[in-house]
């Protein structure tokens, strides 16, 4: 039915154990958010670490933690994340420059270039 309510998953108990996972990691998303909107770098890197930790193929939780590096002049290992992510996934690369555009990655030009020559 279109209430979704009779739809049984094949393995509900382990389907409710990933869907728990994926809320706890974009958890540990938002508290390194949180503690960025504080400047406190150290924390937001623990929580980014935590979440990806929890879910390391997750690449838009990687390219958040990438901008995040890059933003805080942390170049060289946001350039490791984003590699990783646009090897994945060109889309990444796309939504990277235009995040320069919208002042969300605030970059130099010449790290701009590199990031989107990865």
């Amino acid at each position: 039915d279109s209430t979704g309510l009779n739809n049984v998953h094949e393995h509900p108990v382990k389907e409710l154990s990933r869907v728990l996972k994926l809320y706890r990691a974009y958890k540990h998303m938002d508290e390194g958010d949180l503690a960025m909107e504080h400047s406190d770098m150290e924390t937001a890197l623990k929580e980014y670490d935590s979440a990806l930790n929890l879910f390391p193929k997750n690449l838009e939780m990687k390219f958040w933690t990438a901008v995040t590096l890059a933003n805080n002049q942390k170049i060289i290992k946001a350039l490791e994340l984003f590699k990783e992510v646009f090897d994945m996934d060109n889309n990444w690369r796309i939504l990277a420059e235009r995040l320069t555009k919208s002042d969300l990655l605030n970059v130099s030009k010449e790290e701009l270039e590199k990031i989107l020559s990865l």
